[in-house]
């Protein structure tokens, strides 16, 4: 397969678990196993639209007393090698300010923000600001949206579409048929499409048909809350999970 046909691996991790320096040597292990772009997670205490693995990710972080700057410190020293996303929910882009946060972005060279619970209307509000810093808002479509719905949100979508793979949280591995969603997505534009919530090294094969890539966050992140392992296992678990999906999808 040629290069740019290649099918694309997004993988996330929660930012600063158990620490930042971890936090960047997991990055560049990852992005040396054939992840495209990394989305760092910012750790809430509610984060609505995942599920315990991730929760209970964001949960130790918090514990071990997160701040932003870890955040931020992580990002200074990945985000001009690896293509970085910020992860995070609305309450604390809100909080610090979504004009605050993309300052920062463009400091460390971040290349924008996945905020899935920031409404489609309300995110469009932030389309200038967004602009201003030349940074991407991904976009959000599910089974769910109608193919009116589907062409209002993709019209304006940069870097890739998110497509949620079932309208539930993520890991829990439901699967639906989403042919209709894709064929309504392609219709109304040419930004790549990657399908994420469920897919691990057993299901990617199946789900990235039709698509042009995969989003991969619990598959990860269950390595990294296992306290039987070692941080250097944990590294290579998961950088070997990495290039097992990349592999797989692009066969």
């Amino acid at each position: 397969m040629g290069e740019n046909t290649q099918k694309k691996l997004v993988g996330y991790i929660t930012s600063s678990v158990p620490d930042n320096s971890f936090s960047i040597d997991l990055a560049f292990s990852m992005k040396e196993a054939g992840v495209d772009i990394l989305e760092l997670g910012i750790p809430f205490s509610d984060p609505v639209a995942d599920g315990p693995v991730i929760e209970k990710a964001n949960q130790i972080a918090l514990a071990n007393n997160f701040k932003l700057d870890d955040l931020f410190e992580v990002s200074s020293k990945i985000a001009k090698d690896i293509d970085t996303l910020w992860m995070g929910y609305m309450n604390p882009f809100f909080s610090y300010g979504v004009e605050n946060f993309l300052k920062k972005a463009d400091e460390f060279g971040v290349n924008g923000t996945i905020i899935p619970d920031v409404p489609f209307e309300m995110a469009e509000n932030l389309k200038d600001l967004y602009t201003k810093y030349n940074k991407a808002n991904i976009s959000f479509v599910a089974p769910t949206h109608n193919e009116d719905r589907i062409k209002q949100v993709v019209e304006n979508s940069q870097k890739f579409i998110y497509m949620v793979a079932y309208a539930g949280i993520t890991g829990s591995g439901q699967s639906e048929d989403l042919s209709k969603v894709i064929e309504n997505v392609r219709k109304h534009t040419t930004t790549p499409l990657y399908i994420g919530f469920g897919v691990d090294e057993k299901t990617c094969e199946e789900k990235v048909k039709g698509v042009d890539g995969v989003i991969v966050g619990s598959a990860f992140v269950k390595h990294l809350i296992d306290d039987s392992l070692s941080n250097s296992e944990k590294i290579n678990k998961i950088s070997s999970i990495a290039k097992e999906i990349k592999e797989k999808i692009n066969q």
